[in-house]
């Protein structure tokens, strides 16, 4: 048995862009920054994560940079050429996605009293 599974928590370096695929489902892309997972142990590094569907919509709708979310998914590989011809690769998450706290510097808006939880397709 296989198990691909990933849990992170970081903060939002942009905000969410959100677009539909042809068969009409939403997906939402998101980039998270997260303590501790650069090249050193003080470090950050970064993540991608696709949300699908109406988690993917809520995503878009709610959240903006500086958000703090968990991600609970899995990680997958892409790969894909650019236009110079150079082959490249990178890991992304696809998952769910929970708001947990509004940006620091956004101390004016209310937090949410129940956040809603993202699913992924």
């Amino acid at each position: 048995m296989n198990i691909n599974k990933c849990i992170f928590t970081g903060r939002l370096t942009k905000d969410p862009e959100l677009r539909a695929l042809p068969s009409g489902t939403s997906v939402c892309e998101l980039r998270l920054a997260v303590d501790g997972m650069g090249r050193g142990r003080d470090e950050v590094g970064y993540i991608n994560v696709t949300a699908f569907g109406n988690g993917g919509e809520a995503a878009a709708k709610h959240l903006s940079k500086g958000w703090l979310v968990a991600v609970d998914g899995r990680l997958e590989f892409g790969e894909w050429e650019t236009q110079a011809g150079e082959k490249r690769h990178d890991y992304s998450v696809v998952g769910t996605v929970e708001f947990l706290a509004a940006p620091r510097s956004d101390s004016d808006a209310p937090e949410p009293t129940e956040a809603p939880e993202l699913v992924a397709a």
